[in-house]
């Protein structure tokens, strides 16, 4: 007979080492983003940005996974740096628009490299790196 209390053994929770090995995936990025005084929450964000240069906050935050209590004080801090500029939608003004600076895209040059250097830091094989991805984006599915 099973014991009823198995199932609150730490060593059968999926989701401790989902979040032992963000902290570590994490840490990692720590050195390298710290030289471009971004936090890693920033850098996801400016990842984004990069790729399409101005969005909706709602949009942003859907794609980052995060509710508009974490991303409004990202983005004023990331606005205070210089990086983002945020502002109303001509069209709604409801809307607030998140948009990339100059400097912002600056900044796309040096952080660059940043995948290769932290990815050298991840001991998986290019396939079960491949695999891992898949598998965290059929969780994130909802």
């Amino acid at each position: 007979m099973q014991d009823k209390y198995e199932g609150l053994k730490l060593e059968n929770q999926l989701c401790f080492p989902l979040y032992a090995c963000s902290r570590l995936v994490i840490k990692k990025y720590h050195p390298v983003l710290s030289e471009l005084d971004l936090t890693y929450t920033q850098y996801i964000a400016m990842l984004v940005l990069w790729e399409v240069r101005s969005l909706s906050v709602k949009e942003l935050g859907r794609r980052l996974f995060l509710d508009s209590g974490t991303l409004t004080p990202l983005l004023k801090s990331m606005e205070a740096k210089g990086l983002i500029r945020r502002f109303r939608s001509s069209e709604d003004e409801r809307v607030l628009i998140a948009e990339i600076t100059d400097e912002g895209m600056a900044l796309r040059e040096k952080a660059a490299d940043i995948p290769e250097k932290v990815g050298g830091c991840i001991k998986l094989e290019a396939q079960e790196a491949a695999e891992l991805y898949r598998l965290l984006y059929k969780l994130l599915e909802e």
